[in-house]
């Protein structure tokens, strides 16, 4: 994982220590979780309370905390393998967790539940991996 920096002569890239990338990992977990229930809320014109924004986030939030356990994601947090694991924990147990307080789950919500944090969950993940592909060294070709 990388961030970026400028300097005179142009950008430059961090290299993050390796005992950092499961923090990161968890916080940019985190951070989609809360801009998924950010956007929803605004979409619904609910965006006015910092309290029901972590209400709207909290069921979420815990299903990606509870995929975290997993040594799935442990092992290589920043990997599209934990992002899915992370992305079905967010999803069931979020959708889950709404059903139970709420007492309904439009089907329209849980597949655009679905579908947003697939592309934050993932997204993250995809980009980073780019980044470290592109960081890489490449071994001559004959």
């Amino acid at each position: 994982m990388a961030v970026g920096r400028e300097r005179a002569g142009g950008p430059t890239l961090v290299v993050v220590h390796p005992s950092r990338i499961p923090a990161l990992a968890f916080a940019a977990d985190l951070v989609a979780v809360v801009v998924f229930a950010a956007v929803g809320r605004l979409s619904h014109a609910e965006a006015g309370s910092v309290a029901g924004l972590l209400g709207t986030a909290l069921p979420f939030a815990l299903g990606a905390a509870a995929a975290w356990a997993t040594p799935w994601v442990r092992s290589a947090p920043a990997s599209l393998r934990a992002g899915a694991v992370v992305l079905v924990g967010a999803v069931v147990v979020g959708c889950l967790l709404r059903l139970g307080f709420l007492g309904r789950l439009p089907l329209s919500f849980a597949v655009v539940t679905a579908i947003s944090l697939a592309v934050l969950l993932l997204g993250w993940r995809g980009i980073s991996a780019a980044v470290a592909r592109m960081r890489a060294p490449r071994t001559p070709t004959r």
